[in-house]
């Protein structure tokens, strides 16, 4: 499967970025590629990489997402990691580096659509 990136421009200055797909050996480094080019045009006030349409990442993905945090640090953007799928969660958590990207919960399909019943309503 392919990987495809899309840079969002957010209110605030921050800048999304939302890989899909699979970021393994093949592609691990466009995800790097797109945090350097984010940081090349500028400093955003904070870079969160969506990861909630990732169906799968490797040790190589992973290493990427911590390459593109250190380089943000350097530049003094903080990069987090936003709505992870399930299996990104885990692999973060597994690894130890579920904090390092800001602790996210795991993205849940139709969560947001649920509304709260409150009780007595």
């Amino acid at each position: 499967m392919s990987l495809s990136i899309l840079q969002t421009v957010r209110p605030g200055g921050v800048i999304e970025i939302a890989p899909r797909g699979e970021i393994d050996v093949d592609t691990a480094y466009e995800v790097k590629e797109s945090i350097a080019e984010v940081l090349a045009k500028g400093r955003p006030a904070r870079i969160e990489l969506n990861m909630r349409l990732v169906t799968f990442i490797d040790s190589v993905g992973i290493s990427a997402m911590v390459a593109g945090f250190q380089t943000a640090e350097v530049s003094g953007v903080k990069l987090v990691v936003t709505e992870p799928s399930r299996f990104v969660h885990r692999q973060l958590w597994v690894t130890g580096l579920l904090g390092l990207f800001g602790a996210p919960e795991p993205y849940y399909a139709g969560a947001a659509a649920t509304p709260e019943v409150l009780p007595g309503a």
